[in-house]
């Protein structure tokens, strides 16, 4: 196989960060560049960062170019501030970048969504997501996947209250018998899926991963 350039949007969160350490061990990538609203603390010989506003994603343009684009932006309405800066990020930026990486070449995408992604859904976060899961499956990428991890299990100093509350639920749910579908999945196993799957040979352009389909 000849040796890939990965592209990785997110490279800072809980997913991202494992994705990025897998794609540098991995002797199948030759070079991961990721873009970044801050900088981050690696430093590797395959790694190449570019600290970017993305409000103006259309002046780096010119360094959008490589073989696989990984997403795995994201944030929440307290951390942005509102609903529709929650949304500039986990919507509009991503899919903006994903259009100019189409543009230049790029032909696979590989998308952190959520399980629940729904485009008519009463709820903003599923939204989102599924607004964001409808528009990249009409962009032309030669494969595209779409992962709908369940609740994640993120490096225990990133766990808010909440998530620390659901994942204890969940599991204690999950020795009954209740909700298995829904097992809790740690950051490093999604990243290593994504890894995984964007090296595999499909025949289906888009391909959806459910939780079931997560589950080592």
């Amino acid at each position: 196989m000849n040796k890939l350039h990965a592209l990785v949007l997110g490279a800072t969160g809980a997913t991202g960060k494992e994705l990025v350490k897998l794609l540098l061990k991995h002797s199948n990538f030759s070079t991961v560049t990721v873009f970044v609203r801050k900088n981050i603390s690696i430093n590797h010989e395959k790694l190449i960062v570019h600290k970017i506003d993305f409000s103006k994603l259309n002046e780096y343009k010119d360094k959008v170019f490589g073989d696989v684009l990984f997403s795995a932006l994201g944030t929440t309405k307290n951390v942005a501030g509102s609903k529709s800066q929650q949304y500039l990020v986990d919507y509009t930026y991503q899919f903006e970048f994903a259009k100019i990486a189409l543009e230049n070449g790029v032909h696979s995408y590989s998308l952190v969504s959520s399980f629940g992604a729904n485009k008519n859904s009463f709820f903003f976060y599923p939204r989102i997501k599924g607004d964001l899961e409808e528009s990249v499956k009409s962009l032309n990428f030669k494969k595209i996947q779409i992962f709908q991890p369940p609740v994640l299990i993120r490096q225990p100093n990133l766990r808010r209250l909440n998530e620390k509350i659901a994942i204890k639920l969940l599991i204690e749910l999950n020795k009954i018998g209740i909700l298995k579908y829904l097992k809790p999945l740690s950051v490093v196993d999604l990243a290593r899926s994504m890894l995984v799957e964007a090296l595999s040979i499909q025949h289906d352009r888009i391909s959806i991963y459910k939780p079931k389909d997560l589950y080592n």
